[in-house]
């Protein structure tokens, strides 16, 4: 698994390589694929100014390696959003918060030029759902968006033992119908308490690597 995880993220450094300058600030997601992204990309910090990073996870380890991390705040433009996921349909749309960080990285995401989704051919499906659907809930409202969610046929399970890098609670959600996932991503993030719901549907990828 490894294998494909470093032969994507090769991939990755290789699409971007030709297209960055000293002045760039790239976006950088959160997973294990991720970290293996981080560690080619950083042969090429010498290449671009620095990152926003999607978590406290991924800035620590980019800090490591010596490359400079900047609020979304402090920077005009983020050329290029590097980030994984859980599950990939052919239309591009995602299922990510397995690590619990979708909500920033739904924002940096949001806030670049280009989003490039790096993964290995596991994560390829028909239709999102069978990995669980990470919901961002802020405590208080844990139990009311459960209601509404049980409502809605799906089955909300409290991760255990879990904080975002917000302070929030995550809710997975089983056996929902993500048939319509533009749909089902707006109808979410309206129920009062969710912060954000993992599915990147209206904020999809352009561009899909895949581990060879």
């Amino acid at each position: 698994m490894s294998a494909a995880k470093i032969s994507v993220a090769k991939k990755a450094v290789e699409y971007i390589e030709s297209k960055i300058s000293r002045g760039t600030v790239l976006g950088i997601g959160t997973g294990s694929t991720v970290n293996f992204f981080i560690e080619e990309l950083g042969n090429l910090k010498h290449h671009f100014k620095g990152v926003v990073s999607s978590s406290n996870a991924s800035s620590e380890i980019l800090i490591n390696k010596g490359i400079e991390v900047f609020s979304l705040n402090d920077v005009n433009e983020v050329e290029f959003y590097i980030d994984g996921a859980d599950e990939v349909t052919p239309e591009n749309f995602l299922i990510k918060g397995g690590g619990g960080a979708h909500t920033r990285e739904k924002i940096v995401a949001a806030a670049s030029n280009e989003f490039i989704c790096i993964i290995d051919k596991t994560k390829l499906v028909n239709k999102l759902g069978a990995f669980p659907l990470p919901l961002e809930v802020i405590p208080e409202s844990r139990s009311m968006v459960a209601r509404k969610i049980i409502a809605m046929g799906g089955r909300p399970v409290y991760r255990n033992n879990f904080l975002t890098d917000q302070k929030n609670h995550i809710l997975d959600i089983h056996e929902i119908d993500i048939s319509d996932p533009v749909k089902l991503e707006k109808i979410l993030n309206n129920i009062p308490g969710v912060v954000d719901n993992g599915i990147f549907a209206n904020n999809k990828p352009e561009i899909v690597l895949i581990s060879d």
